[in-house]
């Protein structure tokens, strides 16, 4: 099997621990985006739905670089710092899938980021 590593500059820069993206099996595997800025890796502090709005611009973005689109995602993981912002991520998850949307799963962020409320990773189909 082969792999491509996706890096687009117009989306987070990722740590050296992992890759924004990784293409294979016929599928894109988009690494937990969060609401930070392309150009200072800064957290953009904002309300749970800006954050979640950024995050799933990036992640389209990230796609768009692999060969692939929002529709074509089929599993996502949201990681929120808070339980209460639940509500507030849905309800900016429902503007960019308001019908047929991918499988989802979501837990608590384990650590503490300063201004960071929520990270989502997709996996999506090519």
């Amino acid at each position: 099997m082969t792999r491509e590593i996706i890096y687009t500059p117009a989306a987070p820069r990722p740590s050296p621990a992992y890759s924004q993206a990784v293409k294979a099996a016929g599928l894109v595997f988009v690494a937990g985006t969060g609401p930070y800025d392309p150009k200072t890796n800064a957290v953009i502090v904002g309300t749970v739905q800006e954050q979640t709005r950024l995050c799933l611009g990036y992640i389209e973005t990230i796609l768009q670089a692999a060969g692939s689109s929002r529709d074509q995602i089929v599993s996502a993981t949201v990681i929120l710092a808070e339980e209460t912002d639940f509500a507030g991520m849905n309800e900016e998850w429902l503007k960019w899938f308001p019908s047929n949307p991918p499988a989802r799963q979501a837990a608590k962020l384990p650590v503490k980021i300063p201004g960071l409320r929520v990270s989502i990773a997709v996996i999506a189909a090519v």
